[in-house]
């Protein structure tokens, strides 16, 4: 019986889709029955004509009747839709069934043939269709007037001579076994027996959509609540329709409350994206609303979904695209501000170390004072450094913004130490350090932006450099692994707590303690590092604790970025927006 329930289901579901949308749930059960009378009928009059009807009429005759009798009932059943007549449908039928059986009852040998019980049909499949003591009543009529007819054609060519013989029994019993197996039904039992009962007295109760599910997980009734919170009509969710407006990525967890709610669960709730129709013509793409679905379990086999919809998700992505416009206003504001500082302050320092280093070269005579000259040496210093700061902030803001230009070609690594340390070596000699070199012979040449990687070296040496007592020791090393390059710095300076290690490279960033608190800085300059490695498809990590010293690792695939394969001479190269979040947040690791 169960697995009746569900064929059943799945049927009804079909014929719902030839009902009219518009149809109220008192008349959309009745017609739905009335289609699926139409539907199925035709086959059991064709049978019976092909066996009473082809002796008398001939093959090409009896192919007509069948043909004709297939189309129009059929075409009833297609007609309910589109003219909303469903009643005169009804009539219609009734009369054109009463015909039929007439023609059959008489051609099968009269009302003693046993294919006079096929007239029972008329009244019981009327009860059938409308439910109704007056549907009944005039089935009987037409039952009654089929029978005087039958009798009347008895002298008709076709039936003349017509004997009744015990094989007429199987037509009887055909519609018998129809209508057996359609029993339970008739008594208020099995999937389809209540006109949507209960999805009425719950729809009273919450706002949401109520869905019937078969065992098989085929739905078999929607409830009306679809039309205003889903904008679709019941019948276009039934059978496997709902399942399909599933997104693909929430089908997965449908499927297995599903198996739960078969397997013998009392209860389920799953969250879940449906696709519904854009309200808009200019809207693009799929439109996926979030919905919570909550499975229970119903009459029978059956299974009751509730589906609502999920405010909660709608309203944490409404404000999640409301942030991410202010994030970009914001972006905006500063790229602008950025844009316009760096005109406004680089066009006067240079002017400034310009004509700084010509007094201090006494071009045009010389100082009256030795402190004129060390304060014109001062006055360039400092210009110097707060140009310096320019440029890493806007070397920074590019970065993040994902157009700093580079250009990748290959060099010999070593070239670019070499420079390093020779441009570090008067600040290393003021505080007595010791700065060795230790590339393996076997780096060779790397692709990458040679401007870049000198910068990362000269911000990292000069970073060991600041935060190392005198006497201290700096190292540059680097060797070759498989199709990566690996360098690094390391110093015997203070060293960085573990707490502090997560927020380094962040921008402005500076880690303050006694001893740091001594000297100038933004905090940017491990900050842009991060920056070109990230740019260059490399890793960066430091090793680290108090007093012990401090070892910065960046690792460079020799052969350029991978996501980029051959770059033009000043071609854009955009961070990926992962690489970005990771330069602006991304942990660094820490050494025993």
């Amino acid at each position: 019986m169960t697995r009746y329930g569900e064929f059943s289901g799945a049927l009804a579901g079909g014929c719902d889709r030839l009902v009219h949308p518009a149809a109220s749930n008192a008349e959309r059960p009745r017609q739905r029955r009335l289609v699926g009378t139409l539907l199925v009928a035709p086959f059991l009059v064709a049978g019976s004509g092909v066996v009473l009807v082809s002796a008398y009429l001939g093959a090409a005759a009896t192919v007509a009747v069948i043909f004709a009798v297939f189309s129009l009932s059929w075409l009833a059943a297609l007609s309910i839709a589109p003219i909303r007549r469903a009643g005169l449908v009804a009539t219609a039928a009734l009369i054109a069934g009463s015909l039929a059986l007439a023609a059959i009852v008489a051609a099968a040998g009269g009302l003693t043939s046993p294919a006079a019980l096929l007239l029972a049909a008329l009244p019981v499949e009327a009860a059938w269709v409308w439910r109704t003591g007056r549907a009944a009543t005039l089935g009987a009529l037409a039952a009654l007037a089929a029978a005087v007819l039958a009798s009347l054609l008895s002298s008709a060519p076709f039936a003349e001579g017509a004997l009744a013989s015990g094989w007429h029994w199987l037509l009887s019993i055909t519609w018998l076994a129809t209508l057996a197996a359609r029993a339970p039904l008739f008594v208020g039992h099995g999937a389809g027996s209540s006109d949507a009962a209960p999805a009425t007295g719950l729809e009273s109760i919450v706002r949401a959509v109520v869905l019937r599910i078969a065992h098989n997980g085929d739905i078999v009734e929607v409830s009306d609540q679809s039309r205003s919170l889903l904008r679709l009509q019941p019948e276009l969710l039934l059978g496997t329709s709902f399942f399909d407006r599933i997104h693909v990525g929430d089908r997965v967890a449908y499927l297995c409350a599903l198996a739960d709610m078969r397997g013998g669960a009392d209860f389920r709730a799953v969250e879940l994206r449906l696709r519904l129709p854009r309200q808009a013509a200019e809207d693009a793409g799929d439109n996926f609303q979030p919905f919570a679905l909550e499975m229970m379990k119903g009459e029978g086999a059956s299974i009751v979904a509730i589906v609502r919809a999920n405010d909660m998700v709608a309203d944490l992505r409404e404000n999640l695209a409301k942030a991410d416009d202010t994030a970009r206003s914001a972006e905006l504001a500063k790229s602008n501000f950025l844009a316009a500082v760096s005109h406004e302050l680089r066009t006067p320092l240079n002017a400034i170390i310009g004509f700084s280093d010509m007094l201090l070269h006494e071009m045009f005579g010389s100082f009256k004072e030795p402190r004129q000259k060390e304060y014109v040496g001062i006055v360039r210093d400092s210009g110097q450094h707060l140009l310096d700061v320019v440029n890493s902030i806007l070397d920074v803001s590019k970065i993040e913004s994902g157009c700093y230009a580079i250009n990748p070609e290959p060099f010999r690594f070593r070239e670019a130490v070499d420079m390093c340390a020779s441009m570090m070596a008067l600040q290393a000699e003021a505080k007595a350090l010791t700065v060795s070199i230790d590339v393996a012979a076997g780096a060779g040449e790397v692709t990458a932006d040679r401007r870049a990687v000198q910068q990362m070296l000269i911000n990292l040496v000069s970073n060991a450099v600041k935060f190392t007592p005198d006497g201290g020791r700096v190292e540059i090393g680097a060797k070759r692994l498989g199709s990566r390059l690996h360098f690094w710095v390391s110093d015997t300076g203070i060293g960085i707590a573990e707490e502090h290690l997560s927020r380094l490279g962040t921008p402005f960033m500076q880690i303050q303690n006694d001893y740091t608190r001594r000297f100038e800085g933004t905090g940017l300059g491990l900050s842009l590092v991060k920056g070109l490695v990230a740019l260059h498809d490399g890793t960066m990590s430091i090793e680290s604790a108090p007093q012990e010293g401090t070892k910065v690792t960046i690792s460079l695939p020799v052969d350029g970025p991978s996501f980029h394969a051959e770059p033009a001479m000043g071609e854009l190269m955009r961070l990926p927006t992962g690489r970005i979040k990771e330069m602006r947040n991304g942990s660094l690791r820490k050494a025993g």
